[in-house]
């Protein structure tokens, strides 16, 4: 594990006015792990929200731009360069569109996938940071995108997005670890909905209403 502190930086708008949509998950995700961990209380600092605390014996700073999500390099650019950080210490955790509801992908670098937050953050320190993707899904059609993200999750997202966020923090040590593989994996395990149960009779035969694999449809 590297000596290197690491920057987790959660992307989405500031204000109440947002701060339930779709667009937010980044900042979501960024303040569950700071609820989880023994982390310190926001300051303002680099046109962000910021705080210092350890995943994994490691020095972790939270960062939460609030430069609105089209600027969020204007904000990470200088964070990065002050904490003297290679880019392979530098978390970003965004919604993606393209990304089925309740679906997370880890990887370095590649595109931005229209997210203008990225795009802000890859002009600011280039393309070959880490990338915490949540999908948000995609509307269907281009014109309803923007409705999309700036749309507030519903009550049936929550079924999956509370999870995901609490699978997250649980798993975030693993980021610290450089372990990005082990993080989604273990992500995709805590989120993985639970196996229904064959009821059984006493005699062990399938009670009516259950069918056992193999039976025909």
């Amino acid at each position: 594990m590297s000596d290197t502190p690491l920057l987790i930086a959660g992307l989405g708008n500031p204000g109440t006015e947002y701060a339930r949509n779709r667009h937010n998950a980044g900042f979501m995700a960024v303040d569950t792990i700071h609820e989880s961990y023994a982390f310190g209380p926001w300051r303002a600092r680099f046109q962000g929200m910021l705080s210092e605390g350890a995943l994994a014996g490691r020095k972790t700073i939270l960062l939460k731009p609030m430069t609105y999500m089209n600027d969020s390099g204007l904000s990470v650019g200088p964070a990065m360069r002050f904490f003297k950080l290679p880019l392979g210490a530098v978390v970003v955790i965004h919604d993606e569109i393209d990304l089925a509801a309740g679906k997370l992908k880890a990887k370095t670098g590649g595109g931005d996938a229209g997210n203008n937050g990225a795009r802000s953050i890859t002009a600011a320190i280039g393309p070959d940071y880490r990338r915490v993707r949540i999908g948000i899904g995609h509307p269907g059609e281009k014109h309803r995108v923007h409705g999309h993200v700036l749309g507030n999750f519903t009550k049936a997202d929550e079924d999956w997005l509370v999870p995901m966020l609490s699978a997250i923090a649980e798993a975030a040590p693993l980021l610290a670890k450089d372990d990005d593989a082990g993080f989604m994996n273990k992500v995709a395990l805590l989120t993985k909905p639970p196996a229904k149960k064959e009821k059984v009779s006493k005699d062990g035969t399938p009670q009516e209403g259950t069918r056992r694999r193999g039976d025909a449809e």
